[in-house]
């Protein structure tokens, strides 16, 4: 298998300046560079450029997929977006590391070790940023469920012990966003576990955004932020200023509902039983699914046969075509046809007339080995 590597990078809050794209390009020159992105990929060879730095100066959403079983997903947030408390309490080795710069935090989340060899020999990592990026702005918002998909996998192998407990209690574990459900697949999280974690998780409940919190929470605005927008404005930043007043908003109104982290926290030794449970649910889903198709599955095949015993001359009609082709798949769909004439036969006639039947139709086709073959290991004819 050749080498193979794919970076992107996304600009989310502003676009890049033309001397950034300049500086950008000194680092690749067969990269796709536009002002909100950056992507390469590499079958030989490697970026030049280091992820963490471009992430710090340049970028807000960064995806790395290679072809050695690795793939990484980092967002930048600003620095008030997150407390030390919970991203110290979150960050899992190896799985989960959130940096702080003097303005920023740089999270990654990491799959290293992935035994999915059908998965990274075919994925190339195109349109996994897509589905990525939303988390960005779901962590600005305050939803921490992305967090706490990056540390779960702690609980999957040995780094934890039953008696440790989750890092926080997250609300809504049960019903994800697409975003996170396409972080969970991309990080390869267990299923069972995932779904375990969501057991007992309560809802969320949303509220309604009254006049009175919008107005409190604009007086409470320092001065330099309301500049700060205002700016933004009159230079014609308005998606990106509307869009740090949306997710400020949300995330005060969120501290203002009953914290997550006020709610009890389960062990570790609790999400593998719940796990286990959520392995036994899904099994027995299967099961009943199977069931369900092999129902539809029979009734199918019975509608079809009556469809033959309504006309059987018609049945026998249809095997001479592939017969008279003298060759081997010809005779192999002549042998699927009579299997099905003969159990129409048998749940709409009479075995016996299907024989008498059969041995009239293979007066003129008794040189035809390779076919008589067939019949026989098929069960309906008898060899001589």
């Amino acid at each position: 298998m050749s080498e193979y590597q794919y970076y992107e990078f996304l600009a989310i809050d502003r676009p890049l300046t033309v001397d950034e794209m300049a500086e950008l390009r000194a680092l690749s020159t067969r990269a796709t560079i536009t002002p909100v992105s950056f992507t390469n990929e590499y079958n030989w060879g490697n970026f030049k450029g280091y992820p963490d730095k471009l992430m710090q100066r340049y970028f807000d959403a960064h995806v790395y997929v290679a072809n050695w079983m690795t793939a990484i997903f980092m967002v930048r947030l600003p620095i008030e977006a997150l407390t030390q408390e919970t991203a110290k309490a979150v960050a899992a080795p190896y799985l989960l590391d959130i940096k702080a710069t003097k303005t920023h935090w740089i999270i990654t989340w990491s799959l290293e070790e992935s035994e999915n060899y059908d998965r990274f020999g075919m994925e190339d990592g195109r349109g996994w940023m897509a589905h990525l990026a939303p988390v960005r702005d779901e962590l600005l918002r305050g939803d921490l469920r992305s967090l706490y998909i990056g540390w779960l996998p702690a609980v999957a192998g040995e780094m934890m012990d039953d008696d440790e407990t989750e890092p926080l209690s997250v609300n809504d574990l049960a019903s994800l966003t697409a975003s996170q459900k396409a972080l969970a697949e991309f990080l390869e999280v267990d299923p069972d576990l995932l779904a375990g974690a969501g057991m007992g998780s309560p809802a969320v409940q949303e509220t309604e955004v009254s006049r009175r919190e919008m107005e409190k929470w604009i007086d409470a605005l320092p001065r330099e932020e309301i500049h700060s927008i205002l700016k933004q404005l009159l230079e014609g930043k308005g998606q990106q200023a509307e869009r740090s007043i949306r997710n400020r908003f949300a995330s005060w109104r969120r501290g203002l509902q009953n914290s997550d982290t006020d709610a009890p926290r389960r062990t570790v030794g609790e999400l593998r039983q719940n796990a286990e449970k959520a392995r036994l649910i899904r099994m027995e889903k299967q099961k009943r699914d199977r069931k369900q198709r092999e129902i539809k599955r029979r009734e199918k095949r019975k509608e079809y046969l009556e469809s033959l015993s309504n006309d059987f001359p018609k049945a026998w009609a249809l095997v001479k075509e592939p017969i008279e082709r003298g060759s081997g798949r010809g005779y192999d769909e002549a042998c699927r046809i009579l299997v099905d004439i003969a159990e129409a036969y048998d749940l709409f006639a009479t075995k016996k007339q299907f024989q008498k039947e059969l041995e009239k139709f293979m007066v003129g086709h008794l040189r035809r080995k390779a076919l008589i073959q067939r019949l026989v290991k098929a069960g309906i004819w008898k060899g001589q």
